[in-house]
């Protein structure tokens, strides 16, 4: 996606495997910076199951059994439970090992080394409450589904009182907007360098998920249906709108499945899809254009 804004000053940095842009009326402070880059690292210490070192590691290699739940689990994992009862199954916390059977591991081997295995019935396996998080066990957490999201929000909670003015937290497609519109253009999923179309967003958050990014191999990309382990086929691009970035990026992801527009029709969040085919669907109360 790409944003038309005001004129201001953009951070960008890179963070759990992205790039990141944050634009504001006047250049962040170091302090404002350094709370930022906290909050970045402490969410990859947690959920990465990239680093040997982060807490889904530990779970994942049996090194525990249960850990100290990370402030975000419960926000996370109640909204997964939403969108996989929404999606019937396709939308599930446990896809990360069904991920690294096709070669998108921890060593970034790009290279399938098992045919393809659905997930675990995740509440089968996962428990959290209390303060801890646990899993019967041993599986990998992998909250692409909605993680990104859940940092953009979090990343917008920290500015928001260090920052006088408006504020556009752009995590490589996942964009929180507060203050002044923004209007924002749809990339093409085939051809980044046209759009199908533009919305305004204001005080809210859009984002986009899409089979072209993150691929490896042929046909092989980074959104499963967690009921086969097989990416998906029907959909090359979705866009969702939402109060949150985190609702947004969850909506993002179950768009890619039959359940998705009935879930964004329950929260009142407007979005678009394009098929495989280049058929592009849009839900009726989606304000922007599509060209």
């Amino acid at each position: 996606m790409t944003a038309a804004t005001a004129t201001g000053s953009v951070w960008t940095f890179d963070a759990i495997g992205t790039g990141w842009g944050i634009e504001t009326p006047h250049p962040l402070s170091s302090a404002t910076r350094a709370a930022v880059s906290a909050v970045v690292d402490r969410f990859d210490r947690q959920w990465s199951r990239f680093r040997t070192d982060s807490l889904v590691s530990a779970l994942a290699e049996g090194r525990a059994t249960s850990v100290e739940a990370p402030e975000d689990a419960d926000a996370m994992l109640a909204l997964y439970d939403e969108v996989d009862a929404a999606t019937g199954g396709a939308v599930n916390p446990l896809v990360g090992d069904a991920l690294a059977r096709l070669g998108y591991d921890a060593r970034f081997t790009l290279a399938p080394w098992g045919d393809p295995e659905p997930a675990p019935h995740w509440r089968d396996v996962v428990a959290w409450g209390s303060g801890i998080l646990s899993l019967s066990r041993p599986a990998t957490i992998d909250v692409g589904a909605l993680g990104k999201g859940r940092l953009v929000d979090r990343v917008l909670q920290t500015l928001l009182p260090r920052v006088d003015g408006d504020v556009i937290v752009d995590g490589s497609g996942d964009i929180a907007v507060r203050g002044a519109p923004v209007r924002i253009g749809l990339e093409h999923p085939y051809d980044p360098t046209r759009a199908i179309g533009v919305v305004e967003v204001r005080d809210a958050a859009l984002c986009a998920s899409a089979i072209t990014r993150r691929t490896w191999g042929t046909g092989l990309h980074h959104v499963l249906d967690a009921r086969t382990g097989m990416p998906v086929r029907a959909y090359a691009a979705t866009w969702a709108i939402a109060d949150t970035a985190m609702r947004a990026d969850a909506l993002a992801t179950a768009l890619f499945f039959d359940g998705g527009p009935e879930l964004a029709a329950a929260w009142g969040a407007p979005w678009v899809r394009m098929r495989t085919d280049g058929a592009v669907e849009w839900s009726p109360g989606f304000e922007g254009e599509i060209f």
